[in-house]
């Protein structure tokens, strides 16, 4: 589940005329079950959205959320992941974590969420602020959620349409590029995976690429693996992975070099693309790519959480 659904719930309980608390790792210390960052709505029906990594540590954050609900009070609360609390029923992770709960139930709170939503929707990060009651008196905390990533597939053949359906779980905005509208549709790629028909290369020449772009090039030929690696090279994309054989690439990367491609730009590039298991089947090479995929995505964690701010003070 998304953080963009946990700050929907939200958004929704408070249209509701319903109250909601929103509970959002700010610190950790040692091993914890998520990151900072990580949030759940609970609403009044002790109803959980989203996940703080499961088991006995969240049901007493669930617990102690709804405490906090019925009393209308925002509080930064410390939980210790060891035996005196019994988490995770004896699987220790002993570390601790900082849970600010944040108690929403104003119309002017529900435009925020739902704001910070549509931005996270069209591709953008957005930020929430969170004021709460600690030892050291009122204090804010301001959380940035980073935007899905896009994942722009060149090609809709099996593989192709593997890896759309794997990645949208794994939190990829998807988009499935190809030529012949008998695969590049509803039918085959259906919502939330946005199946595009026209020229590849075209295409992809002509969508805006950005740092949080990965592309993953599997047509159906060589030649169209080709012009499609042409018209994305150079550009900021965070991943560009092609499928192939040694032989294929070394081919191809060949021909860009004659083509004055520079080596650093096909230095960039993943060919043969995916982790090596060993794949066979479309299934596993999906596998594979999607392993590859998650791992270029949490190569580098940006910092999620900043403060705690005195309220008191000027905030920098």
């Amino acid at each position: 589940m998304s953080i963009e659904e946990t700050l929907e719930a939200v958004a929704e309980e408070i249209a509701a005329g319903r109250p909601a608390a929103l509970c959002a790792i700010v610190t950790t210390r040692g091993s914890t079950p998520q990151p900072a960052g990580a949030m759940v709505c609970v609403n009044d029906a002790v109803r959980m959205t989203g996940t703080l990594g499961g088991g006995c540590v969240e049901a007493e954050v669930r617990r102690r959320a709804h405490e906090l609900l019925i009393r209308r009070r925002s509080e930064l609360l410390t939980f210790q992941l060891d035996h005196d609390f019994g988490y995770d029923d004896g699987l220790i992770c002993g570390g601790e974590m900082d849970v600010a709960i944040g108690v929403f139930d104003d119309a002017s709170d529900a435009e925020l969420f739902h704001s910070a939503c549509e931005r996270l929707r069209i591709g953008h990060d957005a930020a929430i602020s969170m004021r709460v009651q600690s030892e050291q008196g009122l204090v804010e905390y301001r959380i940035t959620i980073e935007a899905a990533p896009e994942l722009l597939i060149a090609g809709a053949g099996h593989i192709g349409r593997i890896i759309a359906r794997m990645a949208v779980p794994l939190g990829f905005r998807v988009c499935v590029i190809d030529d012949r509208g008998e695969y590049a549709n509803p039918d085959r790629f259906p919502a939330p995976i946005r199946p595009v028909v026209g020229d590849i290369a075209e295409t992809l020449r002509d969508r805006p690429i950005g740092a949080n772009t990965y592309l993953v090039i599997v047509t159906r030929g060589h030649n169209h693996d080709e012009q499609a690696l042409r018209a994305v090279l150079g550009r900021p994309s965070k991943y560009v992975g092609m499928i192939g054989s040694r032989r294929k690439i070394a081919v191809i990367f060949d021909d860009l070099r004659h083509a004055g491609v520079s080596p650093t730009e096909l230095d960039r590039v993943h060919a043969p693309i995916g982790v090596n298991i060993g794949a066979v089947t479309p299934e596993e090479i999906a596998v594979s790519i999607a392993a590859e995929l998650v791992a270029v995505r949490r190569a580098t964690r940006r910092r999620a959480v900043e403060g705690p701010f005195p309220v008191q003070s000027a905030i920098p």
